[in-house]
């Protein structure tokens, strides 16, 4: 693959949410049909945002189209999150996710982070070539729930907690 055409961005004000949007229904499983007014939201808190473009220049026009995208989210000292790692399917296997992810990770915002975390489902793999490691002792997900459950599950377990000697 001829990838000297392709483009990596990081102005947030250049995505595409529509194409982002159709990016991800294509190639990332996990998010499918997210709706573009909230893919807004999610770049807007994100920095950087790291997006790849294929730019061919056709008799007169100039045509991009969004080929990859990742995010981060970051305190910008000790903790930061890789999220939404893609690549367009017609693009992979040409060393694109990889340029991508270190894009991310070079980005000034990132490159004196302690730790960079990032969750994957199926490419562990990839992503230990790049140099990420395995890491089963410190993930935890709470699904968010409105805040009074949220109140109520904690004063319970603190009434279990007091029972037992805790």
């Amino acid at each position: 693959m001829d990838c000297r055409k392709i483009q990596f961005c990081d102005r947030r004000s250049q995505v595409d949410f529509q194409q982002l949007q159709a990016l991800f229904n294509l190639a990332a499983f996990w998010a499918r049909d997210r709706r573009p007014e909230d893919l807004q939201i999610a770049v807007a808190n994100s920095d950087p945002v790291i997006t790849a473009w294929d730019t061919t220049v056709e008799a007169f026009s100039h045509k991009q189209r969004m080929i990859g995208f990742a995010r981060a989210t970051s305190d910008g000292i000790y903790r930061a999150t890789i999220w939404d790692v893609v690549i367009h399917p017609d693009y992979q296997g040409a060393g694109l996710g990889r340029k991508l992810v270190q894009t991310v990770i070079s980005h000034p915002k990132l490159s004196k982070v302690e730790r960079v975390y990032l969750m994957t489902t199926h490419q562990q793999s990839f992503y230990e070539k790049i140099g990420f490691e395995s890491n089963t002792s410190t993930t935890m997900v709470l699904h968010n729930q409105p805040i009074e459950a949220i109140g109520n599950a904690v004063g319970e377990q603190g009434a279990r907690m007091k029972g037992s000697g805790i």
